[in-house]
């Protein structure tokens, strides 16, 4: 998955905590934050303490891969974000 803004941030942090069946509040136990942090990073806060969101991704098993835009694209990746762009348009 591609994220390029704070709010596909935010979505995929929820995506990924709904999936653990975690709750805001038990997410924001166990990275050290309070449940108000978790909802405004949820909304796409761009203001987030960078170590927070770090916790975040590594407390629901998010992995970070950061490449360079010039890298050559993998055929066999699937870009997420525009399958459910078309998915929501066709609502």
């Amino acid at each position: 998955m591609i994220i390029r803004t704070a709010l596909e941030l935010g979505h995929l942090i929820r995506d990924r905590r709904r999936a653990a069946h975690m709750t805001q509040e038990q997410l924001a136990k166990r990275i050290g934050a309070s449940r108000q942090w978790v909802v405004d990073i949820e909304r796409g806060k761009p203001t987030a303490a960078l170590s927070l969101v770090l916790r975040t991704l590594n407390a629901l098993g998010v992995r970070l891969d950061a490449r360079s835009q010039e890298a050559p694209r993998d055929r066999t990746s699937i870009d997420l974000n525009a399958i459910i762009e078309r998915a929501k348009s066709r609502r």
